[in-house]
């Protein structure tokens, strides 16, 4: 897990079924250092949304980026 970062990411949708964002409602927080951080975040921007029901926040983790030498 070292090295890695985490993202809280989100907003509105226009649909229930989630697949596509309302244009200017994205949101992204981060980066985070650990995954807990990150949790953290999402636990108050979930609340402060919690009653409009096309809203949803996610937690995605950057893949771990290996050096070539």
């Amino acid at each position: 897990m070292s090295g890695s970062n985490f993202w809280v990411i989100g907003g509105e949708f226009g649909s229930m079924n989630f697949h596509k964002l309302v244009e200017g409602s994205a949101q992204v927080q981060g980066p985070f250092k650990t995954r807990k951080e990150a949790e953290d975040a999402w636990r108050v921007v979930s609340e402060e949304n919690r009653h409009r029901a096309g809203v949803r926040f996610s937690i995605v983790e950057e893949p771990h980026r290996t050096s070539s030498t």
